[in-house]
Parts: structure tokens; C-alpha cells; sequence
């Protein structure tokens, strides 16, 4: 049966417009002489016999008028709102000629009620017949079983929604839910229309295995919303993309998406100052330092779009580089955005380097995002971590200044308040060595944009409970009590850039991020909502265990944005400046000479004591693992 499906399927296109065709030639003539017996009682009238001299011009015209429609153009088996307006449409006019017909050729006591049932036939025939093949024909045939699902809006984008996949796909939409009373009990696409309050016994009774969200121009509260009262049905959820992408062409309604992140946080995207993010790009040379990271290559897709007059792309990882910068020619060429880009492989730490392309280039503005960053990876490569962070900073720093670039913003990270760990010591230290440069007499203004954990960034936890929860768990979270800041890519992109033009010289700014997300709720929240259970003592039989791992080193529970208590507002309302104390260049050089001296015979524990003594709050977690000289030796002493 399936072999001869598929021959059917094969069958070219033009052999089945001409099925379509014959059968239609066939189906009219029937449709009226059915039509007249429906309304004579007899098989052959002799008012019907009448019309036979007419019977040939009338087929004819109809089956012109179908082709003039586009009837036998459409596919039948992806037959949509189109092909049925056709079918209406050409069956009417069909209608309307024979009434001319009979009128033209004065046929004697023609019933007029037979045109009404010719029209209803004629459809019946027409239309019901390319029904039954598209639903014999369906994609969704092919497939064992169908997911059944509720949509989550009866709007505009719900009922395209509808649409779409009634006609293909392996999900097949049975009603709609809606907040909107006036709606209760009607229908919508031949869909039924309940409150939300119904979705459990819609679970039940229908067996409904999934909620898809088609609410488009709903903010992210009211997504959040929504979502928390779902969470508790364990029912998988996904979402049409937002009215902005559907706008721009970047999306349509029937691109579902596993929900994400910052649905789950309510928190909307504040709004940029136009302004102050053109005030240090339009018009100028930008330069990106780590332009093939996270934070670092969501600056560039950011910049494009504000007529920077050249962007210069700096990163040592030639795979990141080569990534950015071909997603930046696919992005112009999308949006006919023609900007000047150059992508440089060097080192920060490279001061020659790091000088010789900014002079060439005449940058105006850098944005230093280069920085190691997962805090594991530096606590235990204290050394490069230290190299990289706090010299390559400098460095660059130097080379700025050196180059009279007009504005330097430094990327850091809220692990740099009293921090605990390397990672976190090494990016204050680079805010204090700007602080202190910013202090002394300079054409370059220098600022420090702070900010907490970007969703999506490499290292990310909810990429990673993604992929546990698809093989089917344990979820992996540190401890129960863990909790993060978290902002999108596009705001810390914004932050950053905006922050580059209110700076003054030294400003630490810091964006008010809301409130904490405890990580191990994030995580039930993702299972539940993934159609899954959580796996516990009060749930046995669940899906996904969450196993708690304990701290990793250098870990806090608990992070923070701001070091004291002084702060103050700026031009933008989410964003803060935060008034810190900050060492003298004679200081900053006694230690970057105290670090360079214990780097040089990799001393981890001198490393260490001076990083204490530099920056204020770090208290250092655990014991230090350095795979540096005095560990080799260990190492080999306890081989032997």
C-alpha cells in the first residue's frame, strides 16, 4: 500500500493536471444534470434536453475560467485558503454563466432553484473531490502519528498558525485556548475556542501533547505569565517568533521555537537611546577586540547597522574570526547593508601588534571584549588567565593611548565584585588598571561596562540544560540555593555600546538587571516545559532527575553587581554609574611588576598573594591548580 502511495506521489506534474482537468470536464455536466433530477424527480427532463445545444460552451467556459483561476496550478495536497477561495470563486462564476445561458437562449420554464443546486453540486464535486485527495495525499499520512495540539491564541497569527499545519506537518492543531471570554465556544478555522482554565481537561480528553504559543505582539511579562501557568501541566511548549521578526521577514508564524530563556525571565528588552548608541560609532572607526566571541560578535552584528564608517574585527582564534566575518557578509547581503569590515588575527598581550592596526586602521573607538572568561577553566590556568586579562588589558590600554583613540570600553562582569575566584580577580584588576589610566592625563576616555551572565554566550547553562534534557537528563545544577543575573546578548550589546558615550573617564556603569533567577528553578522550569516531569522522592515515576553537583572552584552562591553603595543614575533608566575606589597608576605598576616578576618563574602562590593584595574583596576559594613547573614536578614525583 505504501509502494503504491508513493508511485502516485511520483506521478509528474502535468499527468495529474490533466486528471484534474478530464475529471472536472466530467464532474459539471454531472453536477447539472444531478441538479435537475434533484429538482424534476425525473432522469432525462426535457427542459435539461433543451440546454444541450449550450451544454458544450457553458463546460467549456467554466473549465476556462478554473485555468484563468490558477485551479490547476495549485497542489493538491498542499491545497490552502487560496485554492479554496478559487474553488468558490470559479464555481459562482460558473453559476452566473449558466443563468446568462438560459436567459440568452430564452429556455422555456427553467426552474431557477436548479441554479442553486447546481452551484452547491458543482462544489461538491469540484471542491469535495480535491479535499479527499489532499487528505489522502497528506504529508501527515506518511507519519505514524500526529502530535495533537492546543494553540494558545485565537488572533490573527493563531489562526495562520491553524492553517499551515492542518495542511502539513506531523502536528495537528485541535482547538484553541484564549484569555479573551467573548471568544468561549466559538470557532476559529472549524477549531474550537476554550478558556485556559479548560487546557487540563483538554490534556485528558483529547489527549493534547503540546501548547504552541501564537501571541506574537505579547510582551515578555505576558509570555512569562502565561508560561507559569502552564508550567504546572508539564505539557511541551513552543512559540511563534516575535512580531518584530515576523515583520521584518526573519520569520514566519510557522516557525516554532523551543522556548527560550528570556521568555522564562519576563524581563523586556529596555529600549536603546538612539543617540548614544550612534555617539561613538556613526561615522567612525570601530575596532572589536575578541570580535569572535560571544559578547564580542554580537557588538559587530550591532554595529553594522549604525553607519560605522569602517569596523575592524581583532581576535586570536582564526575558526571565531572566519565565523564572524562571514556572518557579517550574510548580513549585509540580506539587508543591502554595505559596510567596510577587516578581520585581523593577533594577541592582545602583542603590544606592537595591537598599535600597528589601530594606527593604520585610525580607530576611534575600541571595545576590548577579549578576556578568558569560564571560571573554571582560568582557576586552573591561573598563569594565561592572569597573562591574558590583566596584561593583555594593559597592553591594549597602552597602545590606545599611544594611538589617541578617542573612547576605550572595557567588557567586564559582575564576578569582579568581591570576587572568589581568578577569573573574577583578573577582570577587576583590568577595571582598576583603566580607572587609573583614566585618571592621569589622556585623549583617551576610558569606561567599564559591567554586567552579569548573557544567555546564550558560550558556557551558558541553558544550552547545556537543553542538551541534557534531549538525552534525557541527569540536569546538572552546582547547588539548590545558586542564583545568577542573566540579560540577553542584544541588551548587553546595547549596554555596552550606549555606555561607551556617557562615559567621562573611569566610569564603571552597571545595568539594573532585575532580580536574581535561581538556577535549579530555571531548570524545572525548562523540564516541565519540555512535556516532561521532574524525577524526586514526591515523584518516582518522573522524566528527568536534576542531580546537584556542588560549586565548582571559584563559585559563588551569589553574585553581585556593585562593590559599594554609591551609585548614581545616567541618561538611560537601566543604567547605573557606580562611583568605586580605584588605585593610583604608581600603585597599579607595583603590582603589574610584583605579577610580571612571579609569572616569570611561575610562582601560582606569589601569583596569588598578589592579586590579594591588589584588589580589595578577593578572597580566594579553594587550593590553586597550575599545570606550571612546581605541579609538573609534583606530578613526575608522584609517577615515580
Amino acid at each position: 500500500m505504501r509502494d503504491y502511495y508513493s508511485k502516485l506521489l511520483t506521478i509528474p506534474r502535468g499527468q495529474k493536471r490533466i486528471f484534474m482537468l478530464v475529471f472536472d470536464l466530467v464532474a459539471i455536466p454531472l453536477a447539472l444534470w444531478t441538479a435537475f433530477i434533484i429538482r424534476t424527480g425525473e432522469m432525462f427532463s426535457p427542459m435539461l434536453q433543451s440546454l444541450y445545444y449550450v451544454l458544450p460552451v457553458f463546460i467549456l467556459v467554466t473549465i476556462a475560467i478554473f485555468v484563468r483561476l490558477g485551479l490547476y496550478r495549485a497542489i493538491v495536497r498542499f491545497m490552502g485558503n487560496e485554492a479554496i477561495n478559487a474553488i468558490i470563486k470559479g464555481v459562482t462564476i460558473s453559476t452566473l454563466i449558466l443563468a446568462a445561458l438560459i436567459l440568452l437562449y430564452r429556455t422555456p420554464s427553467f426552474p431557477r432553484s436548479v441554479l442553486f443546486i447546481y452551484w452547491l453540486l458543482a462544489m461538491m464535486y469540484v471542491g469535495g473531490s480535491r479535499y479527499l485527495l489532499r487528505s489522502y495525499f497528506n504529508p501527515s499520512r506518511a507519519k505514524k502519528q500526529r502530535h495533537k495540539a492546543v494553540i494558545y491564541g485565537a488572533g490573527r497569527a493563531g489562526y495562520q498558525l491553524s492553517v499551515m499545519l492542518q495542511t502539513s506537518g506531523d502536528i495537528e492543531p485541535v482547538c484553541f485556548i484564549d484569555d479573551n471570554t467573548a471568544l468561549q465556544k466559538s470557532y476559529v478555522n472549524g477549531l474550537r475556542v476554550y478558556l485556559p482554565v479548560s487546557l487540563s481537561e483538554l490534556i485528558n480528553n483529547m489527549h493534547v501533547d503540546q501548547v504552541l504559543i501564537a501571541i506574537p505582539s505579547a510582551t515578555r511579562l505576558q509570555k512569562k505569565f502565561i508560561l507559569d501557568a502552564l508550567e504546572s501541566y508539564s505539557i511541551h511548549v513552543f512559540t511563534v517568533p516575535d512580531f518584530s521578526d515576523i515583520v521584518s521577514g526573519r520569520a514566519s508564524v510557522a516557525d516554532l521555537r523551543e522556548i527560550e530563556i528570556n521568555d522564562l525571565l519576563g524581563r523586556d528588552v529596555v529600549l536603546p537611546i538612539p543617540y548614544l548608541q550612534r555617539s561613538c560609532i556613526e561615522g567612525k572607526v570601530v575596532m572589536i577586540t575578541g570580535a569572535g566571541g560571544s559578547i564580542g560578535s554580537e557588538l559587530c552584528r550591532q554595529i553594522i547597522s549604525l553607519q560605522v564608517k569602517h569596523l575592524v574585527l581583532f581576535d586570536s582564534s582564526e575558526y571565531a574570526l572566519y565565523q564572524v566575518e562571514q556572518e557579517l557578509i550574510e548580513i549585509q547581503r540580506q539587508f543591502e547593508n554595505r559596510v567596510s569590515t577587516t578581520a585581523v588575527l593577533g594577541n592582545i598581550q602583542n603590544y606592537s601588534r595591537v598599535k600597528q592596526i589601530i594606527s593604520n586602521f585610525n580607530v576611534d573607538t575600541i571595545y576590548h571584549a577579549a578576556a578568558y572568561k569560564h571560571v573554571p577553566m582560568v582557576e586552573n590556568n591561573l598563569i594565561e588567565g592572569v597573562r591574558n586579562n590583566i596584561f593583555g588589558t594593559l597592553e591594549t590600554a597602552k597602545a590606545a593611548i599611544d594611538c589617541c583613540v578617542e573612547t576605550f570600553v572595557l567588557i567586564s562582569t559582575d564576578k569582579a565584585v568581591r570576587p572568589i575566584n581568578v577569573m573574577g580577580a583578573t577582570k577587576r584588576f583590568s577595571e582598576l588598571i583603566l580607572q587609573s589610566l583614566a585618571n592621569e592625563i589622556s585623549e583617551t576616555r576610558f569606561c567599564i561596562v559591567r554586567f552579569g551572565n548573557v544567555l546564550g554566550s558560550s558556557g551558558s547553562v541553558v544550552p547545556v540544560f537543553n542538551r541534557q534534557i534531549k538525552n534525557g537528563g541527569p540536569v546538572t545544577v552546582t547547588h539548590p540555593d545558586v542564583e545568577r543575573f542573566f540579560m540577553t546578548m542584544p541588551e548587553a550589546a546595547q549596554l555596552v555600546i550606549q555606555a561607551g558615550s556617557m562615559g567621562t573617564g573611569g566610569d564603571v556603569f552597571v545595568l539594573d538587571m532585575g532580580h536574581p533567577v535561581k538556577i535549579a528553578d530555571l531548570a524545572k522550569k525548562m523540564i516541565h516545559l519540555s512535556g516532561l516531569k521532574v524525577q524526586s522522592d514526591d515523584c518516582v515515576d518522573g522524566d528527568i532527575r536534576i542531580e546537584y553537583i556542588g560549586l565548582r572552584p571559584g563559585e559563588k552562591l551569589y553574585e553581585e553587581l556593585l562593590i559599594g553603595d554609591n551609585v548614581s543614575g545616567t541618561e538611560h533608566r537601566m543604567i547605573m554609574r557606580a562611583e568605586e575606589h580605584f588605585l593610583t597608576l604608581a600603585e597599579i605598576k607595583a603590582h603589574l611588576l610584583t605579577l610580571e616578576t612571579a609569572m616569570i618563574v611561575q610562582d601560582c602562590s606569589a601569583i596569588q598573594d598578589a592579586l590579594v593584595v591588589a584588589v580589595n574583596g578577593y578572597r580566594p576559594s579553594g587550593q590553586l591548580f597550575e599545570p606550571c613547573l612546581e605541579n609538573l614536578h609534583s606530578i613526575l614525583d608522584t609517577g615515580k
